[in-house]
């Protein structure tokens, strides 16, 4: 079965950024708790705001479709 993943990690890693650096970016624009973020990082969330969704894509530099992976389990 396929699912949808977040990519975060992985545009981090290509950009030289840090989970880190995102956390504080993303408080610079609003505030999330570092569990709700971690949560979202890991793919271990089940949802994401639209909220969220547009300041990582702003934060990245990226489209939406940019942030979402398919997997194979």
């Amino acid at each position: 079965m396929a699912t949808i993943k977040l990519n975060v990690k992985q545009i981090l890693k290509k950009q030289g950024k840090t989970k880190y650096w995102l956390f504080n970016e993303l408080n610079n624009m609003g505030t999330i708790s570092y569990s709700n973020f971690n949560n979202l990082v890991e793919n271990k969330t089940k949802s994401i705001k639209y909220d969220n969704l547009y300041k990582l894509c702003k934060i990245l530099n990226c489209e939406p479709n940019d942030l979402f992976i398919v997997a194979d389990e």
